[in-house]
């Protein structure tokens, strides 16, 4: 009897395996982080080696903890940090250069050459604009700079732990849909825009549903059991948190924030600077589609008061330090550290605290930089407001931020709509288990999961609407004062 599904959650920092059983309760998990690799300004790496060590060993883990074997697991999800890139010899199965993280601007001039002074050329196709975010122009700077020869493999980091797991060479719609190398409408690669960019076919991962078996595991902890589902992580924080309907949203708080809204089996192309992407793609229906609104630095911004700073210890620290004061003080933190995504998409801009006095200290620091989080959540909500024509009347959230409940109240005060956290917050990894549950009937159907989720608790928006309107506006202020700032 098989009753656990495995969910591998490849992440930017850390790679978690957690294993749910039918009534998608966590059975047991496992983590390891691994190394951020700095090397230049903009530049952002990993070891794919060492996210693969530590998958193979977060897996064991969290086996042993549970007193399971290989055999009690019905199938295998992944979820992955999308658009990191990997490119690897597929003889040797070893990687050719470090994988360049989907932080990283160091393409902003390939970028810059693709667009011939426009960075939407590829969005009506792609549903993205060109940008230093996405895979493509990461692949071509390897084989630029690298310049790696032999029979080459490029994979998000889905396909590197599959092809280590199986041997097989694939990808989901999710994650190709954030290569700038698909076509939405066909959910296949576009040989065209792969040429321009300089990519070799050959070197493209087989584009799969997100709910199929795609392999036995070869050897490991987990040796025979199905690789079942593949998600990119926000799709599959979508998928766990039940948005299943046109119309339904959720926004995940973790290195960054990604609110997706899904938008069902109509394409809508932003006008407010939002993505197109594949919220999931299921066997034999049509894709279901939604608008992204991804922001690249909000739980890394705490992050970096710790290590950079040294301000707290613990990133758990932060929460109490804010509330050390009423208010941030007049002090404004605008984390464009990689530049700024949506819905600007300025790479040229970068980060700042601006509002400084005397007055203000540590606590409003910490204040004000997770209020910068609840700030650039209400400018996306914004724009998704405007691109689907109908206001969003609540939030669903997870992620690692959301345990902070100064900042969850604080959110649904900007945003004067309620804010709900689920009972089981680990949606990510839940929605990779959904998907790869699904395909081996482990669950029935998708009405399983919206029987599943349930609320744990929803923070009302309490802020007088002058207050909430005269912060934001003073907020939309100081991000004007990031820009230019790179030539």
């Amino acid at each position: 009897m098989r009753t656990v599904v495995a969910a591998i959650d490849q992440g930017t920092t850390s790679t978690r395996c957690m294993l749910f059983n039918a009534a998608a309760e966590v059975v047991a998990r496992a983590q390891r982080e691994h190394r951020q690799h700095l090397p230049r300004q903009g530049w952002v790496e990993h070891d794919a080696r060492e996210i693969w060590a530590n998958t193979e060993a977060v897996c064991g883990e969290a086996l042993e903890q549970a007193g399971l074997r290989a055999g009690d697991v019905a199938a295998i999800g992944i979820t992955n940090q999308r658009e990191t890139t990997v490119v690897w010899d597929r003889a040797t199965g070893e990687p050719v250069a470090p994988a360049i993280v989907w932080q990283d601007t160091r393409t902003q001039a390939i970028c810059d050459e693709l667009a011939r002074g426009d960075n939407d050329r590829y969005r009506d196709r792609t549903g993205l604009p060109l940008a230093t975010y996405f895979a493509g122009p990461k692949i071509r700077w390897i084989l630029d700079n690298v310049q790696p020869s032999g029979d080459l493999a490029f994979g998000t980091v889905d396909s590197w732990l599959l092809w280590k797991l199986t041997g097989r060479h694939a990808t989901d719609a999710t994650n190709a849909s954030r290569t700038m190398l698909m076509d939405l409408d066909t959910l296949q690669w576009a040989p065209e825009i792969a040429d321009e960019m300089g990519v070799p076919m050959s070197m493209l991962p087989e584009i799969r549903s997100s709910s199929e078996v795609y392999g036995d595991v070869r050897d490991g902890p987990l040796a025979g059991v199905a690789v079942a589902g593949i998600l990119g992580d926000q799709q599959a924080a979508t998928f766990g948190q039940a948005c299943l309907s046109p119309g339904e949203a959720k926004n995940t708080y973790g290195t960054g924030n990604f609110l997706l809204l899904n938008t069902g089996a109509t394409k809508v192309l932003s006008e407010n600077g939002l993505l197109t992407t594949v919220c999931y793609a299921l066997p034999d229906q049509d894709p279901v589609y939604a608008l992204e609104g991804s922001i690249a630095v909000t739980g890394s911004l705490v992050q970096w008061l710790r290590d950079n700073l040294g301000l707290i210890r613990d990133a758990s620290e932060v929460e109490a330090l804010a509330r050390t004061v009423d208010d941030n003080g007049g002090a404004y933190f605008v984390p464009a550290f990689s530049g700024l995504f949506a819905p600007y998409w300025r790479p040229d801009a970068r980060g700042a605290i601006v509002g400084l006095t005397r007055f203000v200290n540590r606590g409003h620091l910490a204040r004000a930089a997770l209020e910068a989080t609840a700030f650039q959540t209400r400018e996306v909500v914004d724009a998704m407001n405007a691109d689907s024509g109908v206001a969003l009347t609540e939030l669903k959230v997870d992620g690692g931020m959301v345990g902070n409940e100064l900042l969850m109240q604080f959110q649904a005060d900007v945003l004067g709509v309620p804010v709900i956290r689920p009972v089981i917050a680990e949606t990510t990894a839940l929605g990779a288990a959904y998907a790869a549950g699904l395909a081996v009937a482990f669950w029935s159907s998708t009405d399983q999961i919206s029987t599943n989720w349930a609320a744990e608790r929803t923070w009302q928006p309490a802020m007088d609407a002058t207050d909430r309107d005269a912060r934001y506006s003073t907020w939309k202020k100081a991000v004007t004062k990031t820009f230019d700032w790179v030539e």
